[in-house]
């Protein structure tokens, strides 16, 4: 369970970092991190991150698509932590 909590704190870090990298990308006119995997990785358990980062950086803040989905994510991720928590409690009780 320890590498888990250490597992998802890195990974939201993580996303937290590629949103900064995004907005410094967009202010350079650079190759841009796409949509669509700035949300992937936000529902893959990086929801904290990206919307912390979204926030920190100011960046797609004015987006509907990032106003709705980044809360549907972090909302999304503690429901699976719910359902991980869950059954290992029930699994060690019943064991």
């Amino acid at each position: 369970m320890r590498y888990i909590i250490i597992t998802y704190i890195m990974w939201n870090i993580i996303t937290f970092i590629i949103m900064g990298i995004d907005k410094h990308k967009a202010q350079k006119n650079k190759w841009r991190i796409s949509e669509s995997t700035l949300l992937i990785t936000a529902f893959l358990m990086g929801g904290i991150g990206s919307f912390t980062g979204s926030q920190f950086f100011r960046h797609k803040t004015q987006k509907t698509k990032f106003r709705v989905l980044l809360p549907l994510a972090i909302l999304f991720n503690l429901f699976f932590i719910y359902i991980i928590i869950n059954k290992s409690v029930l699994n060690f009780i019943l064991n």
